[in-house]
């Protein structure tokens, strides 16, 4: 059975190539410059903007995982995600694929995000998640409609060992590693869920090779505890034997820095998952699957063992 990774070079594609092999010795890697995990992974270079060689990586997959990782940048957003969804779903309808979309959780905001279950509402307050929710209706719309066998699986925020697009390893760990304070915003005292790399690629993988489990929408495994912001650097600071110090940037200072640094300007909008409760649901998936996902201790503790080792 051939399965297929499009946009297998960022965060989730790495790990998700180390959890496919668990269920496929055909796995084959798609992106612009795509490197072995496996090695026997075939490896197919590919502009997944470009409708043509989005249908030449899929021909002849069984399945399909869309994995993407942009740049975050709304307007990027805004012109590539219509675009990758629909080839995408257009290639895999063409060659009778399935597709496993990675998503987040951007779609559902506001007070929805103190506690998001797979049955929370297609709520965007944002400019990001009217985007993503464009991309789930899509996808929705084509499920309903009997042309596609998807699944879209929702992760919250997540961490891990591949570092440079997780907000919690820029934030915490890397200024607890530097002796500096961890940083954090609006509020450190309210809940946040994060999820693991790892476990969410092996979440995503057994959701594709799943055949009940197609046409819904999942809830990648997380830890159920509901850890604070104030936690989470407590369980670094921990792990790194450093003290747990955290300064908090209130709304106000990071609209007002927006101005001159880009990233926070992208981020301004997000604040409404930092200053109220964040809490993701994975029940369905735990009870499904009788399963329980490792705890955040642990993951933090995997994550900075890796990174030692990097």
């Amino acid at each position: 059975m051939t399965q297929t990774i499009l946009g297998a070079g960022g965060a989730i594609g790495v790990e998700l190539a180390k959890a496919l092999p668990a269920f496929t010795s055909d796995l084959r890697l798609v992106g612009r410059n795509p490197k072995k995990v496996n090695e026997t992974d075939q490896l197919f270079p590919a502009d997944l903007t470009d409708k043509d060689q989005v249908e030449a990586a899929v021909a002849g997959s069984d399945i399909c995982y869309l994995t993407v990782g942009l740049a975050y940048n709304t307007r990027l957003w805004q012109e590539l995600w219509p675009q990758l969804i629909r080839h995408a779903a257009e290639a895999c309808m063409r060659h009778r694929a399935k597709l496993v979309f990675f998503d987040n959780v951007y779609a559902i905001g506001g007070d929805r995000v103190t506690h998001i279950t797979e049955a929370s509402p297609i709520s965007p307050t944002s400019q990001k998640g009217q985007v993503r929710a464009e991309c789930d209706r899509y996808l929705q719309s084509l499920v309903d409609g009997g042309q596609l066998e998807a699944i879209i699986a929702r992760s919250p925020d997540f961490f891990g060992p591949i570092t440079a697009t997780s907000v919690m390893m820029i934030l915490v760990y890397d200024n607890l590693v530097k002796g500096k304070k961890a940083q954090w915003f609006c509020n450190a005292d309210v809940v946040h869920s994060m999820g693991y790399t790892p476990e969410l690629a092996r979440g995503t993988a057994l959701l594709g090779n799943t055949p009940d489990a197609y046409n819904q929408i999942w809830n990648l495994p997380v830890d159920s505890a509901a850890p604070t912001g104030r936690d989470w650097v407590q369980l670094f600071a921990g792990a790194l034997h450093t003290e747990a110090q955290v300064q908090v940037f209130p709304a106000w200072a990071i609209k007002a820095l927006g101005l001159f640094m880009p990233i926070l300007k992208e981020t301004s909008e997000m604040l409404y998952q930092y200053d109220r409760d964040y809490y993701f649901d994975a029940s369905k998936f735990t009870a499904r699957f009788n399963d329980t996902p490792i705890t955040n201790a642990e993951a933090v503790r995997q994550t900075i063992e890796q990174l030692k080792k990097a």
